[in-house]
């Protein structure tokens, strides 16, 4: 009997940010984390309709804060608009104390800085990409989240902070963000609050 080999789903990723240096630098991280995959380089937000065109919708969106034509979180919010299942990363100078929390607010699924190397940017982009589906339509149960995630659960409804959560677990804050984000996703939470009363609720949680 053949077996049929299925060709694996062509990835696009869109790097826009106006810094030719750091923009390379995202776009040799992404290439190395998926060879094979089309990236996209756009120095302004006004490029994405021709390059989208031309490409293809993206898979992964890192995005610069701070661009010629949009600036703040006005950029994230058009782009989620438009790409509402798209991982978007923000890759911004600006300290995370001053505009994670906007930013997340305002769609972004991880809010990484510039200052952080380039390993950590690279482990918090890797797990975006590697992110599980689990985006379906039929109610979500304890049955179908990871192992990980149902720990994650227990460390939320112990009050654990993401510095907390990454020193427990042995990895890097980004990446417990992004293990968030994914939980979040499957549960159809936006929060904390909201994912540990989910978890009452649907007796994930032993009191």
């Amino acid at each position: 009997m053949s077996t049929e080999i299925k060709t694996p789903k062509p990835v696009t990723l869109y790097v826009i940010d106006d810094h030719p240096l750091m923009r390379e630098a995202v776009v040799m991280l992404l290439r190395r984390l998926r060879p094979g995959a089309t990236v996209v380089e756009l120095e302004r937000l006004g490029g994405m309709e021709s390059a989208v065109k031309q490409h293809g919708k993206p898979d992964l969106i890192c995005l610069d804060l701070k661009l010629p034509d949009t600036t703040g979180t006005s950029g994230i919010h058009e782009l989620k608009n438009r790409f509402t299942d798209t991982p978007l990363a923000v890759l911004s100078a600006s300290p995370a104390a001053d505009m994670e929390e906007a930013c997340v607010d305002a769609g972004a699924d991880i809010y990484i800085e510039k200052s952080s190397g380039a390993q950590e940017i690279g482990n918090a982009l890797r797990a975006l990409l590697n992110a599980d589906g689990g985006f379906e339509e039929p109610s979500p149960t304890d049955s179908k989240l990871s192992k990980r995630q149902k720990q994650l659960i227990v460390m939320l409804d112990r009050g654990l902070s993401n510095r907390e959560i990454a020193d427990e677990l042995g990895i890097s804050e980004h990446t417990v963000k992004v293990h968030l984000w994914r939980l979040f996703r499957r549960l159809g939470v936006k929060s904390r609050t909201q994912t540990i009363h989910y978890a009452r609720t649907h007796g994930m949680l032993t009191s």
